[in-house]
Protein backbone atom coordinates (compact mmCIF):
# COMPACT_ATOMS: atom_id res chain seq x y z
CA UNK A 1 0.00 0.00 0.00
CA UNK A 2 1.35 3.64 -0.91
CA UNK A 3 -0.19 6.92 0.35
CA UNK A 4 -2.08 8.47 -2.41
CA UNK A 5 0.66 11.69 -1.91
CA UNK A 6 3.42 9.19 -3.80
CA UNK A 7 1.09 8.79 -6.84
CA UNK A 8 3.34 10.24 -10.05
CA UNK A 9 3.09 10.33 -13.79
CA UNK A 10 3.80 6.34 -14.92
CA UNK A 11 2.75 5.00 -11.14
CA UNK A 12 0.54 1.84 -11.78
CA UNK A 13 -1.78 1.01 -9.26
CA UNK A 14 -5.22 -1.10 -7.93
CA UNK A 15 -7.97 0.19 -6.33
CA UNK A 16 -11.48 -1.90 -6.14
CA UNK A 17 -10.21 -5.00 -8.31
CA UNK A 18 -9.05 -1.82 -11.46
CA UNK A 19 -5.83 -1.24 -12.47
CA UNK A 20 -4.88 2.08 -13.36
CA UNK A 21 -2.21 3.83 -14.67
CA UNK A 22 -1.56 7.76 -13.55
CA UNK A 23 -1.46 10.38 -16.47
CA UNK A 24 -1.61 13.66 -14.66
CA UNK A 25 -0.89 14.41 -10.93
CA UNK A 26 -2.36 17.73 -9.36
CA UNK A 27 -1.99 18.09 -5.57
CA UNK A 28 -4.09 21.19 -3.60
CA UNK A 29 -4.29 22.26 -0.73
CA UNK A 30 -7.09 24.46 0.42
CA UNK A 31 -7.06 26.85 3.35
CA UNK A 32 -8.48 24.49 5.51
CA UNK A 33 -9.03 20.83 6.14
CA UNK A 34 -7.16 18.30 4.15
CA UNK A 35 -4.87 18.43 1.08
CA UNK A 36 -6.89 17.11 -1.97
CA UNK A 37 -4.82 14.82 -4.73
CA UNK A 38 -6.65 14.65 -7.96
CA UNK A 39 -5.45 12.28 -10.63
CA UNK A 40 -6.28 11.56 -14.29
CA UNK A 41 -5.71 7.85 -15.12
CA UNK A 42 -5.98 5.06 -17.78
CA UNK A 43 -7.80 2.37 -16.58
CA UNK A 44 -5.29 -0.29 -18.25
CA UNK A 45 -8.05 -2.63 -19.12
CA UNK A 46 -10.52 -0.99 -20.62
CA UNK A 47 -8.40 1.81 -21.96
CA UNK A 48 -11.00 4.76 -20.73
CA UNK A 49 -9.35 7.72 -18.98
CA UNK A 50 -11.08 10.05 -16.38
CA UNK A 51 -10.21 11.20 -13.28
CA UNK A 52 -10.34 10.53 -9.27
CA UNK A 53 -10.15 12.27 -6.70
CA UNK A 54 -8.62 11.93 -3.37
CA UNK A 55 -7.92 13.33 0.12
CA UNK A 56 -4.39 13.03 1.63
CA UNK A 57 -4.15 10.38 3.82
CA UNK A 58 -6.00 7.85 1.75
CA UNK A 59 -4.12 4.49 0.48
CA UNK A 60 -3.83 2.60 -2.44
CA UNK A 61 -2.73 -0.83 -3.53
CA UNK A 62 0.73 -0.32 -5.81
CA UNK A 63 1.22 -3.03 -8.54
CA UNK A 64 4.77 -4.14 -10.13
CA UNK A 65 4.50 -4.73 -14.11
CA UNK A 66 6.25 -7.33 -15.49
CA UNK A 67 8.53 -5.87 -18.26
CA UNK A 68 9.57 -8.15 -21.04
CA UNK A 69 11.32 -7.42 -24.45
CA UNK A 70 8.78 -8.41 -27.02
CA UNK A 71 9.11 -8.35 -30.95
CA UNK A 72 6.20 -7.23 -33.59
CA UNK A 73 5.05 -9.74 -36.13
CA UNK A 74 1.69 -9.01 -37.55
CA UNK A 75 -1.71 -7.99 -36.56
CA UNK A 76 -4.42 -10.60 -37.18
CA UNK A 77 -7.12 -8.44 -37.32
CA UNK A 78 -8.62 -9.42 -33.67
CA UNK A 79 -4.92 -8.95 -32.56
CA UNK A 80 -1.76 -7.99 -32.64
CA UNK A 81 0.80 -11.32 -32.18
CA UNK A 82 4.17 -10.41 -30.53
CA UNK A 83 7.30 -12.65 -29.88
CA UNK A 84 8.98 -13.03 -26.91
CA UNK A 85 12.73 -12.74 -27.72
CA UNK A 86 13.79 -14.49 -24.94
CA UNK A 87 11.63 -18.12 -25.59
CA UNK A 88 9.99 -17.20 -28.64
CA UNK A 89 6.82 -17.83 -27.01
CA UNK A 90 4.35 -15.51 -29.22
CA UNK A 91 1.52 -13.59 -27.37
CA UNK A 92 -1.89 -12.28 -28.84
CA UNK A 93 -2.44 -8.80 -27.10
CA UNK A 94 -5.60 -6.78 -27.91
CA UNK A 95 -5.78 -3.62 -30.08
CA UNK A 96 -7.39 -1.79 -27.13
CA UNK A 97 -3.94 -2.02 -25.42
CA UNK A 98 -2.51 0.17 -28.70
CA UNK A 99 -5.44 2.61 -29.04
CA UNK A 100 -3.88 5.93 -30.43
CA UNK A 101 -0.71 4.51 -30.77
CA UNK A 102 -1.23 1.91 -33.75
CA UNK A 103 1.08 4.67 -36.37
CA UNK A 104 3.41 3.48 -34.59
CA UNK A 105 3.99 -0.30 -34.82
CA UNK A 106 6.48 -1.80 -37.25
CA UNK A 107 7.08 -4.80 -38.64
CA UNK A 108 9.60 -6.74 -36.69
CA UNK A 109 10.33 -3.65 -34.26
CA UNK A 110 11.08 -4.62 -30.59
CA UNK A 111 9.09 -3.10 -27.30
CA UNK A 112 8.75 -3.53 -24.02
CA UNK A 113 5.32 -5.58 -22.84
CA UNK A 114 4.09 -4.27 -19.52
CA UNK A 115 2.24 -7.48 -18.00
CA UNK A 116 0.68 -7.99 -14.63
CA UNK A 117 0.07 -11.38 -13.65
CA UNK A 118 0.39 -12.98 -17.56
CA UNK A 119 -1.83 -10.10 -19.06
CA UNK A 120 -0.95 -7.71 -21.23
CA UNK A 121 -2.06 -4.25 -20.13
CA UNK A 122 0.53 -1.51 -21.15
CA UNK A 123 3.93 -0.56 -23.32
CA UNK A 124 6.79 1.46 -23.51
CA UNK A 125 7.29 2.69 -26.83
CA UNK A 126 11.10 4.19 -27.99
CA UNK A 127 10.96 8.30 -27.43
CA UNK A 128 11.93 8.93 -30.71
CA UNK A 129 10.62 7.09 -33.76
CA UNK A 130 12.06 7.17 -37.61
CA UNK A 131 9.64 6.93 -40.49
CA UNK A 132 9.27 7.63 -43.86
CA UNK A 133 7.27 9.87 -45.80
CA UNK A 134 5.30 8.39 -48.25
CA UNK A 135 2.46 11.63 -48.82
CA UNK A 136 3.48 15.24 -48.84
CA UNK A 137 1.59 18.68 -50.15
CA UNK A 138 3.61 20.07 -52.63
CA UNK A 139 3.94 23.87 -50.26
CA UNK A 140 5.37 26.52 -51.36
CA UNK A 141 6.76 29.22 -48.91
CA UNK A 142 5.42 33.04 -48.92
CA UNK A 143 5.65 35.67 -46.77
CA UNK A 144 5.55 34.06 -43.76
CA UNK A 145 6.19 35.16 -40.33
CA UNK A 146 6.09 32.13 -38.35
CA UNK A 147 7.37 28.46 -39.40
CA UNK A 148 4.85 27.19 -42.28
CA UNK A 149 3.91 23.35 -41.54
CA UNK A 150 1.91 21.44 -43.45
CA UNK A 151 0.81 17.53 -42.85
CA UNK A 152 2.58 14.21 -44.08
CA UNK A 153 1.83 10.87 -44.21
CA UNK A 154 3.93 8.27 -42.83
CA UNK A 155 4.46 4.96 -44.41
CA UNK A 156 2.33 3.37 -41.07
CA UNK A 157 0.18 5.93 -42.04
CA UNK A 158 0.33 8.66 -39.28
CA UNK A 159 -0.02 11.95 -40.09
CA UNK A 160 2.45 14.51 -39.24
CA UNK A 161 2.91 18.06 -38.73
CA UNK A 162 6.36 19.10 -40.58
CA UNK A 163 8.62 22.09 -41.99
CA UNK A 164 7.24 22.83 -45.75
CA UNK A 165 10.89 21.63 -46.75
CA UNK A 166 10.32 17.69 -46.21
CA UNK A 167 9.39 15.96 -49.54
CA UNK A 168 8.28 12.24 -50.56
CA UNK A 169 11.04 9.59 -49.81
CA UNK A 170 12.49 11.93 -46.47
CA UNK A 171 13.19 10.21 -43.56
CA UNK A 172 11.75 11.87 -40.10
CA UNK A 173 12.14 11.52 -36.68
CA UNK A 174 8.73 11.73 -34.99
CA UNK A 175 8.40 12.44 -30.87
CA UNK A 176 6.01 8.78 -29.74
CA UNK A 177 4.77 10.68 -26.89
CA UNK A 178 3.18 13.85 -28.98
CA UNK A 179 3.17 12.77 -32.04
CA UNK A 180 5.15 15.35 -33.28
CA UNK A 181 7.72 15.97 -35.84
CA UNK A 182 11.80 16.12 -34.41
CA UNK A 183 13.80 16.38 -36.97
CA UNK A 184 14.34 15.05 -40.89
CA UNK A 185 17.09 12.35 -40.98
Amino acid sequence: MIDVNQLRRGVSFTQDGNLYKVSEYSHSKPGRGKATIRVSVRDLRSGSNFQLTFTSGDRVEDIRLDKRTFQYLYDDGRFFVFMDVDSYEQKLVNHSVFEGYTQFLRDNMELDLLQYEGEVLDFDLPKAMEFEVVEAENAVAGDTATGATKEVITDTGLKVKTPLFVQIGDHIKVNTESGEYITRV
